[in-house]
């Protein structure tokens, strides 16, 4: 037996015209998204620094830069997985503006060189804290999202004098489906 469909040049059109229209949809959707910049990609190098204060708020967290400059956080940490960081020079003015809690900031730290201040003014306040006697290391985390889907954590590990001696990233328990409703 043959299978036999009838198509009509009404149904055929109909059937373009939806395709087009559900093109045009994603295409919207797609556009709709792109125009929705993040916080740190609204500032320009060289603007005053009132300018992302005005924005964003009084910073969270702010750090002395080695070159008079300082560093000011907008964190979204404990739950949250962004902390914006803009480096503001000695004069006041923006000199960088950027999303700190990701893999390529995360992999500038130097095992054996980094210590816990260099930690700190790179990535802020960690989300937590904890220490492992029989390591004799003490651990800080910060929360993540790499590429945009997966929900992490990342972990540098302190000996005794404060040095970064280990790093660590693994799937943030908080998003577990497995560890969900457990209590």
């Amino acid at each position: 037996m043959f299978n036999r469909h009838h198509f009509t040049a009404d149904s055929i059109g109909a059937t373009a015209a939806a395709r087009v229209r559900r093109a045009a949809l994603v295409c919207l959707s797609a556009l709709a998204l792109a125009g929705c910049a993040q916080p740190w990609q609204q500032f320009q190098q060289g603007a005053d620094a009132s300018t992302i204060v005005a924005r964003l708020g009084p910073p969270r967290e702010s750090y002395d830069l080695p070159n008079g400059g300082k560093r000011l956080m907008w964190p979204t940490q404990p739950m949250g997985e962004t902390t914006t960081a803009a480096d503001i020079d000695a004069t006041g003015k923006i000199v960088s503006v950027r999303q700190v809690l990701q893999p390529n900031e995360f992999y500038r730290a130097e095992i054996g060189k980094w210590t816990k201040s260099d930690v700190l003014v790179n990535f802020g306040r960690p989300v937590e804290t904890a220490y492992f006697p029989l390591m004799k290391r003490e651990v800080w985390t910060y929360r993540y999202l790499e590429d945009n889907v997966w929900y992490m954590m990342y972990s540098f590990y302190f000996d005794d004098q404060g040095i970064v001696r280990l790093t660590q990233k693994t799937p943030d328990p908080l998003h577990d489906p497995n560890r969900r409703n457990l209590f």
